[in-house]
């Protein structure tokens, strides 16, 4: 089981800013898609935004304009710049890459990283 590492979650006031990390294991190499989801208490995981190809970029319609999905591929990290959060981006946020592994689109996750915006 691959496992992702992510980084960078906290305690933030409403408006502020964090940015989560997350390292990808060299031995995942390709790649499909890399993103973060996140779940709330009592409510489903959801897409917060997607990159492929290193440059095409997909956000749920409550991030647009606030976050910004990024990667390096250099370093096979991927981040998620969040700006003027607000108390409805509490929850756990998981990384997410989705690889082709023999023929086959595979899922890799991280653990999460707990994001508490306090108002």
């Amino acid at each position: 089981q691959v496992q992702l590492v992510e980084s960078g979650g906290g305690l933030v006031q409403v408006g502020g800013s964090l940015t989560l990390s997350c390292a990808v294991p060299r031995s995942i190499t390709s790649i499909n898609t890399m993103g973060w989801y996140r779940q709330a208490p009592g409510k489903q995981r959801e897409l917060v935004a997607r990159i492929s190809n290193g440059d095409n970029t997909q956000y749920a319609r409550s991030v647009k304009g606030r976050f910004t999905i990024s990667s390096d591929n250099a370093n096979n990290t991927v981040y998620l710049q969040m700006n003027s959060l607000r108390p409805e981006d509490t929850g756990v946020y998981y990384c997410n890459v989705a690889y082709w592994n023999s023929f086959n689109i595979r899922d890799a996750w991280g653990q999460g990283t707990q994001v508490t915006v306090s108002s």
